[in-house]
């Protein structure tokens, strides 16, 4: 290795632009994120066998500790020493228990949120925490899941605790006729003393208005609990409860909670809350509400929002330190993950192409239509129109991949492993439709995309009933239905129809138009004409089906072999099967001694004792079921998870990756997701991806911690995404000229690309313009519309302007990184020296032509130099020449800024703000704690004294290795932190005292009126 004697840089005078440009290039800081995940091990409990396999925490929530223990268990002994209940399991129960001795201000009792990751056994720890209450005398529980078949999983459970005797009554088995039937299924009910009742969350909106009164199963579930009631109720895989305000069944889990004020509520699921809005059904938390910083829900979710991930993160800090949660997950120590992108064929390409062109039509033709009509609220035809845009499009992601699978599937096969399919539409939809179409009949497999395309316009295509429905829906509108009589040009009398004529203008104006313009002049079309357009699109959709991809999911079971080598863990009742002899018909999955509910059961049974080596599971088996290669089965091959279709959610994709990678396992799955090279696709890669990083960020403390982080590449739905879609709209209508330049190969002209996917539009004063409301998701959700090489060519271009505009934050120190990590060794800057003061540095020979470069401020740069660029700003000069430079940067660099040494001064420390550049010491204050309910208070005073709300939070690892998480506060803000946090606490204490003053007088007052009535009482004898 050769050592290049010390260089001193080239005098030269630099302009104020080279300058800048340059302390842009190395002024970017190297504050990395730190390792994800670290091994968890009980820190404050002490009873039980350790878990049977490795578990981890993020370091988020590893940082901060949870409260010291207080309750006792009164679990026997010898349910904790056979290790029926790790110490993993236990923690999770005390906490719970000795979260539930607690009473909010709003009277009613704390509940607890268990986030564990699949596979930690919360099924048993939900056991475990009804084990408990029963014993303390508490014998009734309830416990609401997703499926009436978990109803088998917590009988399990029980009984792997040993607590066999404690029934489980499963609801659903209530007859319905019973259900009509108010006072008979009373008494059915009240034949339960005590015990679990089993429900799934559909039950809760469950109805009946028998005999002239109104019954619902809640009303039912509560008459059963009875006032008072103090037991336990679990709301398992709790995320189905989500949206509480727009949905029924969140209604009801609501409105559970609220007449059963001393409950102890317990949530569960991996997926708690993949969004802050979604946490609205957990009233139970404490963390908005009376005595909180947040009055409301919205209050709490707008200042989570507004300050994005990193706010998230603090929440889960804080509910841990609060003892409201719990989230571990099993290590992914083995598991590996991966992203295939798929090639597309020519004939394929060609297929999509066709496509793309006749949706375009279609767009074209339906306002045609509807224009035609006068259609005045067309917002439910349109929505109509792009929802079956968007699925037509999804189906066809899909089936690009179907070969690739196979062929990527048998080659695992072979290597002897066993595959899991993960997909979540079945297709089944258009099946039926085709079968009841063809009397019960069905000799081919079907096309979904085909199915959708034709349903959209044989039920949604403009037409007379459309108008006149709309017509009656608004009462100022007139509608013109008689034939009327006018007088051409020439004098003759010819009719005019009232269904073509503009129905929302008053009649005399209609006529007036009638009679100056010649029916074929504004595109009026007949009646007769609406039916023939619509018609001669059916009949092109017709001619394009023959060419479209068959259903997935029958295409997937044929091509491995049928129903005989598949285990199907879906939802759908039927399938279209091929025979021996080639012929195709439709059959029902129920099976001769089974049902079709407990169809999924047998064959996950199938699955894995090594009957059959592949599985295909959708939404329908997301929750509850495990096909990992578990140590007490059969089949312990290694599983192959391939998600062939991204799920719509980031909830329903964490519940697919747990099925496969659980505790008691022989080896850790493979995760492939497949997306196709078709540019549209990334939209759903965003939908999962936006979601994984919220979920991550509140289930488990970091965005980072999600199974599948690396598709945060593909997460556009932010603000950067926002930014980049209204830059290249705005460029290509030609209003700005953009920063970043077209891809190689982008069509010059996709202005007529946008309208054919209706994100440009034609506007009468205007001209062209973007459609309202055209969101990054919108966008997304077009593009799939485009013919391949347009979408690929404009998703190229956006994603140019995101990468551009996240690189533009990242150095102007805008960009939310999330935690970083700060260890004592690891800080790196740059310093840059200019002026009159020379600059000296050592350059140490690396590979080829590049050197590792010290400096005396920073020691080691992070970034190797090249030979031509060190020999063009500096030159080489012996250490003695150099000593006086250095030695002099060094001391300089201890106390001050590069800036105050290039220039004499330095324009932030003279503005009040903290320069940092060049410092080999830095002093960083860091406020940690439980941090949300200051939170705003401190964001408040860093953005009011620097213009900037962004709050970052680090991790702090120090020489002892202890660990804290908290806000770095710059050092202009701290006196005036400091202020703010003093009569936070002022205000606290002066509260607190009028409390107890104000309980010490009622005590005395009930005192006194005891006293009274005492001496009442002795008067009277």
């Amino acid at each position: 290795m050769t050592c290049v004697p010390l260089l001193q840089q080239t005098q030269r005078n630099q302009t104020p632009a080279e300058e800048e440009a340059e302390e842009e290039e190395e002024e970017t800081e190297e504050l990395g994120h730190v390792d994800t995940y670290a091994d968890y091990k009980p820190s404050k409990s002490t009873i039980g066998i350790s878990h049977p396999d490795i578990v981890v925490e993020t370091n988020t929530l590893s940082s901060v500790p949870p409260p010291d223990i207080t309750y006792t268990l009164s679990i026997p002994d010898s349910t904790i020493n056979c290790g029926l209940l790790s110490a993993l399991q236990l923690e999770a129960i005390i906490y719970a228990c000795q979260q539930h001795e607690v009473i909010l201000q709003n009277n009613q009792r704390a509940g607890f949120l268990i986030g564990d990751g699949a596979g930690v056994g919360k099924g048993r720890t939900v056991a475990g925490i009804i084990l408990e209450n029963y014993l303390k005398g508490r014998k009734k529980a309830l416990w609401f899941s997703v499926s009436n078949d978990l109803k088998y999983d917590a009988e399990r459970d029980l009984k792997d605790i040993d607590a066999p005797t404690i029934p489980v009554h499963a609801l659903n088995k209530v007859n319905q006729y019973f259900f009509s039937i108010i006072h008979i299924h009373q008494i059915y009910l009240m034949s339960f003393p005590e015990g679990v009742l089993f429900a799934t969350y559909s039950a809760l909106i469950g109805e009946s208005q028998a005999g002239g009164q109104h019954r619902t199963r809640l009303k039912q579930i509560l008459d059963w609990c009875k006032p008072g009631f103090d037991g336990v109720i679990v709301f398992d895989e709790c995320h189905k409860a989500k949206n509480a305000t727009s949905t029924k069944m969140g209604k009801a889990v609501l409105d559970l909670q609220h007449n059963l004020p001393l409950a102890r509520v317990v949530y569960a699921s991996a997926t708690g809350a993949s969004e802050p809005k979604n946490m609205i059904y957990m009233s139970r938390l404490g963390i908005w509400g009376e005595g909180t910083p947040f009055k409301t829900f919205d209050d709490f979710l707008h200042a989570i929002e507004k300050r994005g991930v990193g706010a998230m993160e603090i929440v889960a800090m804080d509910m841990k330190v609060s003892g409201m949660y719990i989230a571990r997950q099993l290590s992914f120590s083995g598991v590996s993950f991966r992203i295939e992108e798929i090639g597309l064929d020519d004939d394929f390409k060609l297929v999509y192409n066709k496509a793309a062109k006749l949706w375009a039509e279609a767009l074209a033709v339906f306002m045609r239509a509807a224009d035609a009509l006068c259609l005045v609220s067309r917002k439910s035809l349109w929505g109509q129109f792009w929802s079956s845009h968007q699925r037509f499009f999804k189906y066809l992601c899909i089936a690009a991949k179907v070969r690739c699978l196979v062929e990527l599937a048998k080659k695992e096969l072979k290597a002897g492993k066993c595959i899991v399919i993960g997909l979540q539409s079945t297709g089944e939809a258009r099946t039926r439709e085709v079968l009841d179409e063809n009397d019960g009949h069905l000799d081919r497999f079907v096309s979904a995309a085909e199915g959708v395309f034709k349903a959209l316009v044989q039920k949604h295509f403009p037409s007379e009933k459309q108008r006149r429905e709309k017509a009656r829906g608004n009462k100022r509108k007139r509608t013109l239905t008689k034939i009327v009589k006018t007088l051409g040009s020439s004098g003759e009398v010819f009719q005019t129809f009232g269904d073509i004529l503009p129905c929302s203008l008053p009649l005399w104006l209609t006529l007036l138009t009638v009679v100056n313009m010649p029916l074929s002049g504004v595109g009026w079309v007949p009646k007769a004409s609406i039916e023939k357009m619509k018609q001669s699109l059916l009949n092109k959709i017709a001619d394009l089906g023959k060419e479209l991809p068959l259903n997935t999911l029958d295409e997937l079971i044929d091509q491995f072999g049928g129903p005989e080598m598949v285990s199907e863990m879906t939802g759908r009742k039927g399938r279209v099967v091929r025979r021996p002899d080639g012929s195709v018909r439709y059959e029902s999955r129920a099976e001769q001694s089974h049902t079709i509910d407990h169809i999924n059961l047998k064959e996950k049974d199938r699955f894995m004792c090594g009957e059959k080596m592949v599985a295909i599971i959708s939404e329908a088996a997301s929750s509850g079921i495990s096909l990992q290669a578990d140590k007490r089965v059969k089949n312990q091959r290694r599983r192959v998870h391939i998600t062939l279709e991204l799920p719509w959610s980031a909830d329903r994709a964490i519940q697919q990756f747990g099925r496969t990678h659980r505790s008691n396992q022989v080896t850790a799955p493979e995760y492939i997701f497949l997306i196709s090279e078709l540019a549209g696709e990334r939209r759903f890669a965003s939908i999962v991806a936006k979601r994984l990083e919220s979920l991550g960020a509140l289930t488990h403390g970091d965005r980072r911690a999600t199974e599948s982080r690396d598709l945060s590449k593909y997460n556009f739905e932010n603000k950067y995404g926002t930014k980049a879609l209204d830059k290249i709209t705005k460029a290509i209508l030609g209003h700005i000229e953009s920063k970043v330049s077209p891809p190689k190969g982008y069509p010059g002209d996709m202005k007529h690309g946008m309208m054919d996917v209706g994100i440009f539009c034609k506007e009468p004063r205007f001209g062209l313009s973007t459609e309202k409301d055209c969101s990054i998701t919108k966008f997304l959700n077009r593009i799939l519309g485009l013919e391949v090489h347009k979408q690929n060519s404009l998703f190229q271009y956006f994603t140019d302007n995101f990468d551009y505009l996240i690189e533009k934050d990242k150095k102007e120190g805008k960009y939310d990184m999330g935690i970083l990590g700060m260890e004592h060794f690891h800080l790196l800057w740059f310093p840059q020296l200019r002026g009159n003061h020379p600059c000296v540095l050592l350059a140490e020979q690396g590979r080829g032509r590049n050197f590792i470069v010290y400096k005396p401020n920073i020691g080691k740069q992070a970034h190797p130099e090249s030979l031509d660029n060190l020999q063009l700003r500096y030159r080489k000069v012996t250490p003695d020449h150099a000593k006086d430079s250095w030695e002099s940067q060094f001391n300089f660099s201890f106390g001050k800024c590069s800036h105050a040494n290039w220039n004499g001064k330095c324009k932030k420390i003279e503005e009040g703000q903290e320069c940092l550049q060049g410092m080999r010491l830095r002093q960083y204050h860091m406020l940690c704690g439980a941090l949300l309910r200051v939170w705003k208070y401190v964001a408040d005073v860093v953005s009011d004294i620097t213009c900037s709300s962004i709050l970052q939070i680090v991790r702090l690892k120090t020489k002892n290795s202890n660990k804290q998480v908290g806000i770095k506060i710059p050092e202009n803000c701290v006196a005036r932190v400091r202020q703010e946090l003093l009569k936070m606490d002022e205000e606290v204490k002066r509260r607190r005292k009028e409390k107890e003053q104000q309980r010490a007088q009622e005590q005395q007052r009930a005192q006194e009126q005891r006293l009274a009535e005492e001496r009442q009482l002795q008067n009277q004898h």
